[in-house]
């Protein structure tokens, strides 16, 4: 059987998602528990790899067992043997040919921005703190430039291994929702730290050290110096997995 499991996590105390040798990730603990559960070694297959501190609320990923399983005692089983701060919200036999990775059609990250004078101990580790006021308006004139097919060069960090840059990006958008800033944006595949470099342009738009229009320029250059820092990897979730 071919198994697709969805799964929530805090990634505050792991290494990202793939299995390192220098410390624990998400990746590790599933394997972990659904060995222990059908008393074989699993390995899976994530639709993607996040980074150490980037969250999810709709990691995909999947595995290939001979054994049969009740979905109600799967989920409670891998729950038990999985760290509170990972949970598998769902487990469903699918088609044998199933990869989460390669069958992957779009994914949605969303970045979150707490935009107040004062810290927040309940965000610490789930939003970026930025204590200036920013102006969203500029920062939602500057995104549409982002939409469609583009070379992301500008906004990839070193040390990417993706064959290519470009990226077709179908949605981009900014909520407010109280003191939160929420960053949405949906494409094809990402880039390493793409959204996070996205973000820390997308900042020095808001405090205006830079232009919305400069977005459309920083694009264009296909130059990573041209675009801003790196956001932190705590304000990041892979919200869904699109098949």
């Amino acid at each position: 059987m071919n198994i697709k499991l969805t799964v929530e996590y805090d990634g505050t105390n792991y290494h990202g998602w793939q299995v390192q040798p220098n410390g624990d990730t998400i990746q590790a603990a599933l394997e972990r528990a659904l060995s222990v559960f059908f008393a074989v070694p699993i390995r899976i297959t994530g639709s993607g790899r996040t980074d150490a501190g980037v969250h999810a609320l709709g990691q995909v990923a999947n595995f290939h067992i001979d054994k049969t399983f009740e979905r109600h005692r799967l989920l409670r089983g891998l729950n038990a043997l999985t760290p509170p701060d990972i949970t598998v919200k769902d487990a469903v036999a699918v088609a044998d040919a199933f990869d989460a990775r390669r069958d992957a059609r779009a994914r949605i990250y969303q970045y979150r921005i707490l935009n107040r004078s004062t810290p927040s101990p309940f965000y610490r580790h789930r939003a970026w703190h930025l204590h200036e006021r920013l102006d969203l308006e500029a920062m939602r004139a500057a995104i549409p430039h982002l939409i469609g097919e583009h070379d992301f060069t500008s906004f990839r960090a070193a040390g990417c291994d993706a064959e290519h840059a470009v990226r077709r990006v179908y949605q981009s958008s900014l909520e407010k929702r109280g003191d939160l800033l929420l960053y949405t944006i949906e494409a094809t595949a990402f880039l390493r730290h793409m959204v996070r470099n996205i973000i820390g342009t997308l900042a020095e738009v808001g405090q205006g050290m830079r232009r919305g229009q400069s977005f459309a320029t920083v694009l264009a250059m296909r130059d990573r110096n041209e675009a801003g820092a790196t956001a932190p990897a705590h304000g990041l979730y892979l919200i869904e997995v699109k098949y």
